[in-house]
């Protein structure tokens, strides 16, 4: 596999390997006319992707004190992790949205990383996720800090609708949530040419989770985020996984599609009643890993909370568990 690809115009794709099924995720160097970077989702830390970064540095040719910017379209690990330890080296900013930001200080700052992984866990059992299986999830949630350390000293937050410049173009930070809150993608017009971060991928629906202090319907704003995008005139969208790819509005509203084929599969399901955790499993299956099922889990909670929100589903919540079953009609 080239894990290294220049694709024209100073944009080099640069493939951070990570420790789970999908492989790599893709962060952009962006070089400008004067030799300048800037560097788009570092990816997670590992010495893999130490190791990959070093190799970036001689195929591409550019030295850590050229950084001018390290920008993020999320503040998930497999984009923010190596942000910190990539500022270390250049001296460069971070610049995220403030959601992503204040998301970030939530998800792995020490003062509140142990009170989420706590409220996520709370979460999971009120769907009925097993007491007993509550130690192997939290050793799992605990164990992403180090791969998301040192986290970055100086970080300069991103406006909806802000300029932001990569390499010698402008390009516009378009609000694009569902996937992460205060997710970004990068917009450059002239060029049709987009950033696209998670929010739309190829070959691939990009998970929607809810999970605790995040949208309260992450689904609903999801789809409607999905249907603005999609009429984008997009030439060339550069994604977090995958290939770079053309066609972004029919593989929007492929992803749309996708998620109401599920929303009736689960709603068909529900003619028994059911946790989100037995919902969880009928639709993906039983035998996930840790990580996969609290993908999966998360997921299946935020369709949840979509039918029961427009009146497809019944929710009753019995000694602190809840269960659904649907309304039919």
């Amino acid at each position: 596999m080239n894990t290294i690809i220049d694709r024209g115009d100073g944009i080099w794709q640069v493939k951070v390997p990570l420790p789970f099924p999908l492989l790599w995720v893709n962060a952009y160097v962006v070089v400008g006319s004067n030799g300048d970077v800037d560097i788009i989702d570092p990816g997670l830390r590992t010495a893999a992707a130490e190791a990959r970064w070093a190799e970036a540095l001689d195929a591409v040719g550019f030295r850590w004190e050229r950084v001018r910017a390290i920008v993020l379209t999320h503040h998930h690990p497999d984009h923010y992790g190596l942000a910190g330890w990539m500022q270390a080296r250049s001296g460069a900013p971070v610049l995220m949205s403030g959601v992503a930001k204040a998301s970030a200080e939530r998800l792995w700052g020490a003062a509140e990383r142990e009170r989420t992984g706590e409220a996520t866990l709370a979460l999971f059992a009120r769907h009925g996720y097993p007491e007993a299986a509550s130690p192997a999830m939290r050793e799992h949630l605990d164990g992403f800090a180090p791969m998301v350390s040192p986290q970055p000293d100086r970080i300069e937050t991103i406006r909806y609708g802000d300029r932001v410049r990569l390499g010698d173009a402008e390009y516009e930070a378009l609000h694009t949530p569902g996937h992460a809150g205060g997710h970004l993608s990068f917009w450059n017009e002239a060029e049709g040419r987009l950033f696209c971060g998670d929010h739309v991928l190829p070959g691939i629906s990009p998970n929607v989770s809810l999970l605790p202090f995040g949208d309260a319907d992450p689904l609903a704003i999801y789809l409607a985020s999905l249907e603005e995008v999609e009429r984008l005139p997009v030439a060339a969208a550069f994604p977090g996984h995958r290939e770079p790819f053309a066609h972004y509005g029919d593989r929007a509203r492929a992803i749309r599609t996708h998620h109401e084929e599920r929303l009736r599969k689960m709603e068909a399901l529900l003619t028994v009643r059911m946790t989100g955790y037995e919902l969880c499993r009928a639709t993906f299956g039983d035998k996930l890993s840790v990580h996969q099922l609290r993908f999966a889990l998360s997921e299946t909670i935020a369709h949840l909370v979509y039918l029961e929100n427009q009146g497809r589903v019944s929710r009753i919540e019995e000694r602190g568990v809840a269960s659904f079953a649907a309304l039919g009609g």
